[in-house]
């Protein structure tokens, strides 16, 4: 190794350091999706970095999405795709074919690439029947089938598994008082699940750098206050809207800190937590 190589590997690795030790023992939840789900050479970056962050003592949670999975499982089933007001509207074949495709195809494949990568992540899906409890959700009287919101998680079950030494990968997915299964909203998920588990960061991956200004430029760092000065002058619009509700949500809820980062970028995880000035956009109270 040249001199100038090694002096930037030293560099990384002090800067690293600190937060390292920092977030020993904390736990980070990871809301997995977009590019980052598509991309080969990203889906293995994030594993490693999953697999990297439990091994220097962070207690990382996966919780993922899969909406491109489950339309083209729809599709074949010759089953169209209906949204309302942004929500899957899911039917009794929908939610099997949700189920079956979050668990058996989505939460695998992410259980193994986390494995492969020297990780040793665990699923929890549809075959852990108690460990997420919701009620059917409803908005202004409208129906949208088998959707849930959470109101409870089994926390003790998933601290165990981190203790154990596991990395939970966990499905939008619940049961009702009925033992009925129900879709969940992934970012919904990622934010109540990092709520009741008092998370120290709560991370989305998303198909941007993060929060952009008016002239498209990355802002750093947000408040409450400055989010809302953003959403009323409609800077912040569109699908990052629910994504800043999440993180505000947990906020409010016990988790200290939020993120929202690019996942098309390799490391973008990794790049958040453990440099100085970060990858993306940090959200506080």
């Amino acid at each position: 190794m040249k001199q100038n190589e090694a002096e930037q590997v030293i560099k990384i690795l002090t800067e690293a350091l600190p937060y390292i030790q920092k977030f020993s023992k904390k736990i980070c939840i990871v809301k997995y999706g977009g590019a980052a789900m598509t991309d080969n050479n990203l889906k293995n970056s994030f594993a490693r970095d999953i697999a990297l962050m439990k091994q220097v003592g962070i207690n990382v949670v996966v919780v993922h999405g899969g909406g491109p999975q489950i339309d083209e499982q729809l599709k074949k089933v010759g089953i169209e795709r209906n949204f309302k007001d942004g929500i899957r509207v899911t039917d009794t074949k929908t939610i099997e074919i949700v189920a079956d495709t979050l668990t058996n195809l989505v939460n695998k494949e992410i259980v193994s690439l986390i494995n492969h990568n020297g990780g040793n992540a665990i699923g929890v899906a549809k075959d852990k029947n108690d460990v997420i409890k919701v009620q059917k959700y409803t908005s202004n009287d409208k129906d949208y089938g088998y959707v849930g919101e959470i109101i409870d998680v089994d926390s003790n079950y998933l601290y165990d598994l981190m203790t154990s030494n596991y990395i939970p990968v966990i499905a939008p997915l619940g049961f009702d008082e009925n033992d009925d299964i129900f879709n969940i909203n992934a970012d919904s998920a990622a934010s109540a699940i990092a709520s009741h588990m008092s998370a120290e960061k709560l991370i989305f991956l998303t198909n941007q750098a993060g929060v952009l200004d008016k002239e498209e430029e990355l802002i750093s760092s947000l408040n409450a206050k400055e989010i809302e000065s953003l959403i009323k002058s409609d800077v912040i619009t569109g699908g990052m809207l629910p994504k800043i509700s999440a993180c505000l949500n947990a906020l409010n809820n016990s988790t200290k800190t939020a993120h929202i980062v690019d996942g098309r970028i390799q490391h973008s995880v990794l790049l958040e937590i453990f440099t100085n000035e970060g990858i993306g956009t940090l959200v506080r109270k």
